[in-house]
């Protein structure tokens, strides 16, 4: 009989969202040191913490629904 290798979609799943998370908190939270301690920052350091807000959302939703309902289903 053939043994499959699973894929442990909850470690990705676990692992994917805490990635997303740290994008959103690193860019939220540079965005509020950042005008808190200088006022203005330049415009790639405000498109760059404001990217990495967006890109955190959509790792954390993607990961979640991803690793942990669609890959699961689909084995």
């Amino acid at each position: 009989m053939h043994k499959r290798n699973s894929m442990d979609y909850a470690r990705l799943t676990k692992i994917g969202f805490l990635l997303g998370l740290g994008l959103f908190v690193a860019g939220a939270g540079g965005e509020f040191v950042g005008h808190a301690v200088w006022g203005t920052l330049p415009a790639w350091e405000e498109t760059l913490l404001t990217d990495s807000v967006g890109l955190g959302i959509v790792v954390a939703f993607c990961s979640v629904f991803g690793f942990g309902i669609v890959m699961p289903l689909l084995e």
